[in-house]
């Protein structure tokens, strides 16, 4: 009985103690983790995050990049961090949405292992076609593929990639064929697709903006609900009859499952602010990244529907990873 006493004791002055350090949260660094290398897009979107946090919470943000197996790596360390809310990151769609259904297997659970914080920033990915090209709209890419099944080839930044993934769910709504060809990474395959040794490719804005702007590719449509305020003129596939399409490269804050509420509550409302803040819009620079400013939909459930979305256009794909 005594011994019991003393666990009973033990649990109670435990709980006490993790809810005072919650109330005071934060009183130390806190950690975010970058998924992927350093310089590339996430950084983009983690960097100016972190250090608006910083400063509105008024307390260091330590933004660790920690790359391999398309972010796995790092969400794994994420999930399994303590959850006192001092370990943190920027997931992208390829660690919460796509890697569950893309990899054999992989070492954490997109939802059970994480607590999700908000969601920051997203982007379009570009149907691009070199400016040579005899395709100029959507409607030709989608007539001529119709009556040349597999035969026109699109790049992309590689095997279960946003801009592979995004090509089969063109090819599902659109009932077309085309055929694939992976590189290794976005430049070789933008290069390709700028001297003709590709006639399409599927990419995120940021690789090919450059290009379109300097009048070297035509951008035939946009993957978002809604036009990309960069590229105003160009429509997006669901104004092009297919009302339903959407593909987007997105970024969120998650942290380790198990945070406490409070904890939570002030990263949610902290990281809410400052996306939907001037400043946040104004660091991300014009390079077609755009912030969220809606926070109607809990990203919970904008997670759901993309884990859902995305499966689908894994197994229409047949990519499969180790």
């Amino acid at each position: 009985m005594k011994n019991f006493s003393k666990l009973i004791l033990s649990f109670v002055l435990s709980w006490i103690c993790g809810l005072a350090i919650a109330q005071n949260y934060p009183n130390k660094p806190i950690k975010l983790i970058v998924p992927f290398p350093p310089g590339g897009p996430t950084d983009i979107v983690a960097r100016p995050l972190a250090q608006m946090l910083g400063e509105s919470m008024k307390q260091s943000i330590i933004v660790e990049n920690k790359g391999g197996a398309g972010g796995s790596v790092a969400a794994d360390f994420v999930a399994k961090s303590p959850p006192d809310g001092y370990t943190i990151m920027v997931g992208t769609v390829g660690t919460h949405a796509i890697n569950g259904s893309l990899y054999r297997q992989l070492p954490y659970d997109m939802t059970k292992d994480f607590t999700p914080i908000a969601l920051v920033a997203s982007a379009p990915l570009v149907i691009a076609v070199p400016a040579n090209s005899n395709i100029k709209t959507l409607a030709d890419l989608i007539k001529e593929a119709k009556a040349k099944p597999d035969f026109i080839a699109f790049g992309t930044a590689g095997n279960g990639t946003p801009g592979h993934l995004t090509g089969a769910l063109f090819e599902t709504a659109t009932k077309t064929k085309l055929k694939h060809i992976p590189y290794k990474g976005s430049a070789p395959a933008v290069t390709d697709l700028l001297g003709g040794q590709i006639p399409l490719m599927f990419d995120p804005i940021q690789s090919v903006l450059p290009h379109i702007q300097s009048g070297k590719l035509i951008a035939l449509a946009v993957t978002s609900k809604t036009r990309s305020p960069l590229l105003p003129n160009v429509p997006t596939v669901a104004e092009s009859g297919y009302p339903n399409f959407e593909s987007t490269a997105w970024w969120a804050v998650f942290g380790p499952a198990k945070l406490p509420e409070n904890v939570t509550n002030t990263l949610t409302t902290q990281v809410q602010k400052i996306a939907s803040s001037a400043a946040y819009k104004e660091k991300l620079g014009n390079v077609g990244v755009q912030p969220n400013t809606n926070f109607k939909e809990s990203l919970s459930n904008f997670q759901t529907r993309e884990i859902a979305k995305w499966a689908i256009a894994v197994r229409d794909s047949g990519a499969s990873l180790d």
